[in-house]
């Protein structure tokens, strides 16, 4: 299915638009909400000259409830990312793909093939071998390194089931009310987070922001209707091998940084798990 391939890609893509603002030294959190506000605004402008900016009540609760999520989770990510080795951050990132799919299960039915599930288990294999090569730093003690991962886990973990909830709402044909929605109130607590830290985003956050915002917008339309279309104990743990293989590679090549040998392990595990579970 070609939304399947092209939301992984999408995804792949985003991180990496990251990794380049951190390059050109932007402040991610101003950029992170910068992206947020930008995806709404574009959103907005086009509902207003459509005239469709009267949205149901369950697209305000879905979209309201995710919109704090992907904010709590994005700027846990980035505190974690500069406290606790970058390499237990990714992992528990990475891992957190285990809570929609558990959620999908347990809540609304789904299921999984035995062969499915020796997959699943061979995709945390690779995710937890691909991610903890990365040097990082370690600031604070050994139980808040603990909570502040277990943290990340759970937004993560949380902000994906999210993403799968928005189909069991039944809104599958309201994607881009939901989006929009999310956007204006992930990117409304963010500006209020900056003020609380007294940061003024510079114009090089606010401009590279907006390309990630731009860029978010395709991207979690392509990803939101790929999800329509398949389970989340088939997209959830392919997504995860197949992103965090690319990053690997990206990282080697474009980056110029070292893969290591369990690195390349998890890379051919991955490749395992994405035949085993598609």
């Amino acid at each position: 299915m070609f939304w399947i391939p092209l939301s992984f890609f999408l995804e792949f893509g985003f991180g990496q638009l990251f990794k380049w603002a951190q390059q050109r030294g932007c402040f991610l959190p101003a950029a992170l909400v910068t992206n947020y506000l930008t995806l709404a605004l574009l959103l907005f402008v086009y509902f207003s000259f459509t005239n469709q900016l009267e949205f149901d009540s369950k697209v305000i609760q879905v979209g309201s409830i995710t919109g704090f999520v992907f904010i709590v989770a994005m700027l846990l990510m980035t505190k974690a990312l500069s406290l606790v080795r970058v390499g237990s951050v990714l992992t528990s990132f990475r891992m957190a793909i285990l809570i929609p799919i558990l959620f999908s299960v347990a809540i609304w039915g789904e299921t999984a093939e035995p062969i499915q599930i020796i997959g699943i288990g061979l995709s945390i294999i690779s995710l937890i071998l691909m991610t903890q090569g990365y040097a990082g730093s370690n600031k604070i003690g050994r139980w808040g390194q603990f909570a502040l991962i277990l943290l990340v886990f759970f937004g993560q973990g949380a902000s994906m089931t999210c993403l799968r909830w928005v189909r069991y709402a039944g809104l599958e044909d309201q994607l881009l009310q939901v989006i929009m929605v999310t956007g204006a109130v992930a990117g409304s607590l963010g500006v209020l987070y900056l003020a609380l830290i007294q940061t003024k985003p510079s114009y090089k956050d606010i401009s590279i922001g907006a390309v990630i915002g731009t860029y978010n917008l395709f991207g979690l339309i392509v990803l939101l209707t790929a999800l329509n279309h398949v389970s989340a104990t088939v997209f959830f743990p392919l997504m995860g091998c197949v992103v965090v293989t690319l990053d690997n590679l990206a990282a080697h090549f474009y980056w110029r940084e070292k893969l290591d040998r369990q690195a390349i392990i998890g890379v051919g595990l991955a490749l395992i798990a994405i035949i085993l579970v598609g």
